[in-house]
């Protein structure tokens, strides 16, 4: 029954996640830094809260957020650049519901799997998506998205269709649109978010992240 109740629980999780369209992929100098943008994020219309690990403590800025955001229905709070095992332990246990990294790790998987959680490695060719899809790899995130463009989705989607793919890494206003019309199940968002912090505050984030949610709208 335990185990029936974390499977609904992880699916429910899952389709959220791709409702949500946007990962904000945070990367903060501190994890007050990082905390901010989160918040703006949030604001904005980014639910997907993805911390990464280039973040100065960032398990720290994981469970603070995941207390901050608990009564909220819509932000699901994970971790990003896992490169390791040790990663994805000490990010779940600061009660990320997701993990994501730059590369294919079924070790990363297998500590996924044992904590009914998800990962979504970062892949770049058929080979690796397959073999991610095999292990059980719900979304493949397609990265570096700049470099493979939303054609790659396309393409992809012609003998595979049923992969649900991420892409990030460059993914900007003007491109957002066309990721969507690609196929994306969703975008991971990464320094075009915070990339007015510095001469225009936090506010900045909340309008670009309102920028991004617009931009697949209309």
């Amino acid at each position: 029954m335990r185990m029936r109740l974390a499977i609904y629980v992880a699916g429910f999780m899952l389709e959220k996640l791709k409702r949500n369209y946007f990962f904000a992929v945070i990367r903060g100098k501190s994890v007050e830094d990082a905390m901010e943008i989160a918040r703006h994020a949030a604001k904005g219309g980014i639910y997907n809260i993805e911390i990464t690990f280039t973040t100065p403590d960032a398990p720290k800025a994981i469970a603070a957020l995941s207390k901050e955001f608990a009564g909220d229905k819509n932000i699901v709070v994970g971790a990003g650049t896992v490169m390791s095992p040790r990663h994805a332990r000490e990010a779940l246990e600061a009660g990320a519901k997701f993990l994501v990294s730059p590369h294919f790790s079924a070790a990363i998987q297998e500590v996924a799997l044992e904590n009914h959680s998800y990962y979504f490695p970062g892949c770049s060719t058929p080979t690796e998506i397959v073999s991610a899809m095999e292990i059980g790899c719900k979304i493949i995130k397609i990265f570096p998205g700049n470099v493979l463009g939303p054609k790659f989705i396309k393409d992809l989607h012609g003998p595979i269709p049923e992969v649900d793919l991420m892409p990030s890494g460059g993914v900007a206003v003007e491109n957002v649109a066309a990721w969507k019309k690609a196929g994306a199940c969703a975008v991971g968002v990464g320094s075009a978010l915070a990339s007015k912090v510095a001469t225009e505050g936090y506010e900045s984030v909340t309008e670009i992240a309102r920028a991004f949610v617009k931009a697949v709208e209309e």
